[in-house]
């Protein structure tokens, strides 16, 4: 089996098992999931979602929240730990979404990388879950179970994880395939544990590279 016919297998059976899978931040407008993306680096996205509720009800705009006092963020969002550096960014992101973008998210991949605290983890996930677009998301679920499953060959760099799945993974199913891997990732393919190779759906097919 090659890698593209595996990869293909995957992604069917993972859509079997996980049909429902999407982006387990909670929002409801663009600029809410770029704030909740930043809140959620060295964070679980079930804190983020207990957290952000509070920001949103003091700053219920991208207007507001770029004007808020950079302190003010800080004191709600620290619960979900880098506090400063966290609304510092969350502040000069809503800035200039309200100065350049007429306070709108743009849906341009390099317009998003312009954005403070934007990387390329970020601008995916935006440009797969707010429009649709052709995406890779290479959280740390994707990166280790891509590994294990032998789709890319010990590569731990996400930019370098992204290219390599680009090559194999039909755009089209992109953003689902990486929502699917952490939903595996979480349940299955777990990091902390010993992985549950034995109740995978993919346990005939997947080589187990550093399990």
């Amino acid at each position: 089996m090659t890698k593209e016919e595996r990869t293909l297998e995957i992604i069917r059976r993972l859509k079997k098992e996980y049909p429902d899978a999407g982006c387990t931040l909670e929002y409801e407008e663009a600029w809410k999931l770029l704030v909740s993306v930043r809140l959620a680096a060295q964070c679980t996205d079930a804190r983020v979602n207990v957290v952000v509720p509070k920001l949103y009800e003091k700053f219920p705009s991208v207007d507001a929240l770029a004007d808020a006092p950079v302190e003010e963020i800080e004191e709600i969002v620290k619960p979900c730990g880098l506090g400063h550096s966290k609304a510092r960014d969350i502040s000069a992101c809503m800035k200039m979404l309200k100065e350049e973008f007429g306070s709108k998210v743009p849906d341009d991949f390099n317009a998003l990388l312009r954005l403070p605290g934007v990387g390329r983890k970020s601008a995916n996930l935006i440009m797969g879950d707010v429009f649709g677009k052709p995406a890779i998301v290479t959280d740390t679920h994707c990166i280790r179970l891509v590994n294990r499953m032998g789709l890319v060959d010990n590569i731990k760099e996400p930019k370098k994880v992204e290219m390599a799945l680009w090559k194999l993974v039909p755009p089209e199913e992109g953003s689902d395939f990486c929502h699917r891997l952490v939903y595996h990732g979480r349940d299955v393919c777990t990091a902390r544990t010993k992985p549950y190779c034995d109740r995978c759906c993919l346990n005939d097919i997947c080589p187990k590279i550093g399990v």
